[in-house]
């Protein structure tokens, strides 16, 4: 689905068909809080490890600790789930029906950057504010004039194609590897944005796109792409890819032996099930993402697993951790749920994350990681904004 598509989509506000509920007779000592994202469809898969765990994380330790603090006294947390069916038009209808038939306290950001892009006039209309974490677009500033109460946990289109680029240019630079580069899009707002600003930046950068290729969200079938890409006879592979396309994407370089010396693959590329599919084969695989290695990180991914029973991956999920925090901290520090107040709070103050001390005063974060590589089992942070602690980028050698 192309940006347009899902930007028109956002006028269809009728209330939701009835969908799987959790928490609608939330008892006099909670808030009600929503959440909505994928359980089924073609971004359930992405949605099962970075999403809807750390929402359970953050439900389970806010309420372990006697609830939310505020200034009415302590109020445990109770979600209230609906499946947008890996559909934009029912993220539209999910997040209308929250807010205007179950009224809850607070809505969590969806899933997925055309989903949030999407779903941006609902929550602007019922005022409640929208801290969007998996959503990268460019549109930031001009989205942020337009919705005063919309933040974003990520970073924009631009930074993560210019960080891939600038990555392979130093390996290009430093005679590493050639100029020749394929490039393949998943065609949704993701994919897209990515590729219409990565073209001109790769290009910019002294390479020679040798392939450019898009292809349908949903796709099963990787073997043309993959194949053609190889005849093209690239240094290097780049594709900016959704969960099921970057494992397929994968599964072909494999099949058709597209032994590049760097591959880049974005969302998923991360999750720890990619490292226990294809086990060392992944080494020195670059993707979106990463992570820097610290006590505070170890401690999170041990508390995810305890408390979830999923891994967490090596980018999206310490950043909904961080949005999670730094939620906390303004619930507690304005004492309710009043959402301009909220806003507010959100604009002028910063925390402190797991990542660090965070800023998010310019209704985006100061800091996250772009670009990560497999390295001996831990996927580590290689560029990244506002970070200055990276791990030197290795050659890929093969998929043995």
């Amino acid at each position: 689905m192309n940006r347009r598509s899902v930007i028109k989509l956002a006028g269809a506000t009728a209330l939701a068909a009835p969908f799987t509920l959790r928490g609608a007779n939330a008892q006099g000592g909670t808030v009600r809080i929503g959440v909505v994202g994928p359980r089924t469809g073609v971004m359930a898969s992405g949605a099962a490890v970075s999403h809807f765990p750390n929402f359970k994380l953050w439900e389970h330790e806010v309420n372990s600790a006697g609830g939310l603090k505020l200034k009415g006294g302590q109020k445990k947390v109770e979600l209230i789930e609906y499946d947008d069916r890996s559909q934009p038009g029912e993220t539209i209808k999910s997040v209308e029906r929250l807010a205007a038939q179950d009224k809850v306290d607070f809505i969590m950001p969806v899933y997925g950057t055309g989903y949030n892009l999407a779903a941006a006039p609902v929550y602007a209309k019922y005022g409640y504010p929208q801290v969007t974490q998996a959503a990268v677009t460019d549109q930031i500033d001009t989205l942020t004039q337009r919705y005063p109460s919309l933040f974003f946990v990520q970073g924009s289109t631009t930074s993560f194609a210019s960080s891939a680029a600038n990555v392979l240019k130093k390996l290009k630079d430093e005679g590493k590897i050639g100029n020749k580069v394929a490039i393949v899009n998943v065609a949704d707002a993701f994919g897209i944005e990515l590729a219409n600003a990565g073209q001109p930046i790769f290009q910019q950068a002294g390479f020679d796109i040798v392939y450019d290729k898009s292809y349908p969200l949903g796709t099963q079938d990787y073997a043309p792409v993959m194949k053609a890409a190889k005849a093209a006879n690239p240094d290097a592979f780049v594709a900016w890819s959704y969960p099921p396309d970057t494992f397929g994407l994968a599964e072909q370089a494999k099949i058709e032996g597209l032994n590049v010396k760097a591959y880049y693959s974005a969302v998923a590329v991360a999750y720890p099930a990619f490292r226990a599919k294809y086990g060392a084969s992944i080494e020195n695989v670059l993707g979106a993402g990463g992570i820097q290695d610290s006590p505070a990180i170890r401690e999170y991914y041990r508390k995810h697993k305890e408390v979830t029973g999923v891994d967490a991956d090596y980018w999206a999920s310490p950043l909904y951790y961080t949005f999670l925090q730094i939620l906390t901290q303004t619930f507690e520090a304005v004492g309710s749920f009043d959402r301009d107040a909220i806003t507010r709070h959100l604009k002028t103050h910063t925390f402190k994350a797991v990542i660090g001390d965070v800023d998010i005063r310019k209704q985006k974060l100061d800091r996250y990681w772009t670009v990560g590589q497999w390295q001996d089992g831990f996927f580590h942070a290689v560029a990244g904004v506002g970070f200055t602690d990276y791990k030197p980028v290795r050659l890929k050698t093969g998929w043995a």
